[in-house]
């Protein structure tokens, strides 16, 4: 009776672990974590009359609830920049800036069943995204107009804003041995409303400031691992 419990453990054990094995290999796993970095042309709608594109960079940390719901923390640092002497009003900018980031970021795989579908197993990695941004500025400004007499702007060469980035985005992923995604390549368009009239250092006009950006990045899965409730790739 004895000898007869011990191999029922074992044979338990073994297809418990046999079963863990399985599910790890048909695609069900995913990295908690992603470490990542990316590069952005930006451009700003502000209170000078030309825009101009420049570029930033953003290093990011992700922490992947499922594989199609992400938290994500990013630092981004670049030039934002506009305008030109010979426009009527002479606004020139440049902004040294560094901006700071959170956004909850939602997968249609999340929303919806791919299994049954190639159509739909193309659309599951589209995503929206929005949460909450800070910017520092660091400004250099032409304010007295060339081209009309006594024209000044005023304005602060230093400031920060509050902003709220709406973004809309593609993530491209490629997939290790086990079928779980291990790097993504991310590619998207970014809009921001600043909460305030200062990002371009002119304080004109009724409007806030905005700046729009398209972004494009690498993530890698970095950490820990779980499970999701639905295969990951077909």
């Amino acid at each position: 009776m004895r000898n007869l419990t011990l191999k029922a453990l074992v044979l338990t054990a073994i297809i418990c672990f046999t079963s863990l094995v399985s599910k790890a290999q048909i695609g069900y796993n995913y990295s908690q974590f992603d470490a990542g970095v990316a590069g952005a042309v930006n451009q700003v709608y502000g209170d000078a009359q030309s825009i101009t594109k420049t570029a930033s960079v953003r290093f990011s940390l992700n922490y992947n609830q499922t594989p199609f719901l992400n938290y994500i923390l990013e630092a981004e640092g670049g030039k934002l920049e506009g305008g030109k002497l010979s426009d009527p009003t002479s606004r020139v900018f440049s902004n040294s800036f560094t901006a700071f980031t959170f956004r909850l970021q939602v997968q249609a795989g999340e929303l919806m069943d791919y299994s049954d579908s190639p159509f739909k197993n193309g659309l599951k990695n589209i995503y929206i995204s929005s949460g909450i941004g800070y910017v520092v500025n660091h400004l250099t400004t032409n304010r007295l107009s060339l081209n009309i007499s006594n024209y000044y702007t005023p304005g602060e060469d230093n400031s920060n804003e509050i902003f709220i980035p709406v973004r809309i985005g593609y993530e491209f992923k490629f997939y290790n041995q086990f079928d779980e995604p291990s790097v993504k390549i991310d590619l998207a368009y970014q809009y921001n409303f600043v909460m305030g009239d200062e990002l371009d250092g002119f304080n004109a006009g009724k409007a806030n400031d905005q700046f729009s950006q398209i972004c494009l990045g690498v993530k890698f899965a970095i950490g820990s691992k779980t499970s999701y409730r639905k295969q990951i790739t077909y």
